[in-house]
């Protein structure tokens, strides 16, 4: 699973329903990316947090490739966060932060040599 709070989240919505969050530069609210919103999730509770996830294989692809991006829920606009509301079964306010994208992790390169049996 992907590193973040994809695991712990206390919500997720779907990529359609999240349209309004799309493109993120053009949001009048505070948007950290990459290692901003690294720092961001590691100072919340995964159920306070809110996940994009996708809706079928070209959305999982747009999100995988989506730098991690972290809106904090009350700097959004009362007209978005209300859009949003709509798709979850908790108040909005209850929540801190949106997660999109995912977490920049390494890992090690692997050869296929190590998966076969020769």
């Amino acid at each position: 699973m992907l590193k973040g709070h994809f695991e712990s989240a206390g919500a997720s919505i779907e990529y359609g329903a999240a349209g309004c969050l799309f493109p993120v530069d053009d949001l009048d609210a505070t948007v950290h990316q990459y290692r901003d919103a690294q720092l961001a999730l590691d100072d919340v509770d995964g159920s306070d947090v809110i996940v994009v996830a996708p809706t079928s294989l070209a959305t999982s692809y747009f999100l995988t490739q989506h730098a991690l991006t972290v809106i904090p829920v009350d700097s959004l606009s009362t007209a978005v966060q209300t859009r949003l509301a709509t798709e979850l079964d908790d108040p909005i306010d209850t929540f801190e932060l949106i997660q999109i994208g995912k977490w920049n992790s390494t890992s090690a390169n692997h050869s296929l040599a190590e998966f076969t049996d020769a």
